[in-house]
């Protein structure tokens, strides 16, 4: 098998990074000049009063970029198993995983964005600590969902006391497995050994025996402030638009929203739709508002996921391919 030279690789090294960047202003030109609820989001903030907007779009943005500096903590303290990073390296390797998830199925890109700011032998480690990271966050989604779709079950569709009772109680024993899982990642080291087309790669899951329980608490409330964080971006933007919601009802559709959004297999470009679709029926049961409820979502998808992907391309050329 011939051996690549160095002046090879480095110009394989380019393509690549200069096919990410393409590809991803590529989808993210299309999506943005194709998108309607962006100029319906304009219409509306025209008609609000001009410093209550900047106040609104100033708060939205600077929770942008906590919510990603908690990510990029989070990041460095799970690599760091393997691998010590600097905060600057944990927070370019995020933006530039972001770049990347933008135009993969499921976000699956991101995880190349990360891993390849690594030294080569601790990248699929890497990648096995970083679902760490995304369990923990399912965790809470999947719970703070399960709960808040109970209450617009009581709500608004069901009556029946007894019905209710028993989704109660099946809800109750989801959230209890998923939460005794997480806490028991370990297991997860023993599920993915047994899987024979994984055979080659089991030396590397043993990473997910070397948690403790006051690491894994550590992990979930940094996912836990980073939740917080953007269910308060839809709270400030929805409470602009349609002021007349209580907060609480805001919160828990919110929860709703991330809750399905979680469950669906999507392209984050393409994922604006469903993000739309999912928040206009379930806010429908509260308001008539819809243009307004998709603004709001586009808005969030712009400021969450495209411009952080925007200003990941920066970073791109930073990615280590080659040893």
């Amino acid at each position: 098998m011939a051996v690549l030279t160095k002046q090879q690789k480095k110009n394989i090294s380019y393509l690549i990074k200069i096919s990410i960047l393409l590809c991803a202003a590529i989808f993210i030109y299309k999506r943005l000049t194709d998108n309607s609820n962006l100029r319906n989001f304009e219409q509306l903030m025209a008609d609000l009063h001009p410093q209550e907007v900047t106040l609104t779009l100033v708060g939205i943005f600077l929770l942008m970029f906590f919510n990603w500096f908690l990510e990029s903590i989070k990041w460095k303290f799970l690599i760091a198993k393997v691998e010590v990073i600097s905060i600057r390296k944990a927070i370019e390797s995020i933006f530039c995983g972001l770049t990347w998830a933008v135009f993969t199925p499921n976000r699956i890109g991101e995880y190349g964005g990360r891993i390849f700011f690594l030294s080569p032998r601790k990248r699929i480690q890497g990648a096995v600590l970083m679902s760490v990271g995304h369990i923990s966050q399912m965790v809470i989604t999947n719970i703070a969902g399960a709960i808040a779709l109970l209450w617009f079950l009581h709500q608004f569709v069901i009556k029946d006391i007894n019905l209710l009772f028993a989704i109660g109680f099946v809800i109750a024993v989801f959230c209890f497995f998923l939460i005794l899982f997480y806490f028991n990642i370990h297991w997860l080291n023993s599920l993915l050994s047994k899987l024979k087309f994984l055979n080659r790669f089991t030396s590397y899951f043993t990473v997910l025996t070397n948690f403790s329980q006051t690491e894994l608490i550590k992990v979930m409330l940094l996912s836990l402030g980073r939740f917080a964080v953007f269910t308060s971006q839809y709270i400030l933007i929805i409470h602009v638009l349609v002021p007349e919601i209580p907060y609480y009802q805001i919160s828990l559709l919110v929860f709703i929203l991330f809750f399905v959004q979680s469950a669906l297999p999507s392209l984050d470009l393409l994922d604006i739709g469903v993000r739309s679709m999912t928040a206009t029926y379930f806010f429908s049961f509260i308001t008539h508002q819809e243009i307004a409820i998709m603004a709001a979502a586009s808005l969030i998808w712009l400021v969450n996921l495209i411009i952080p992907a925007i200003l990941g391309s920066f970073f791109v050329f930073k990615l280590n391919f080659f040893d």
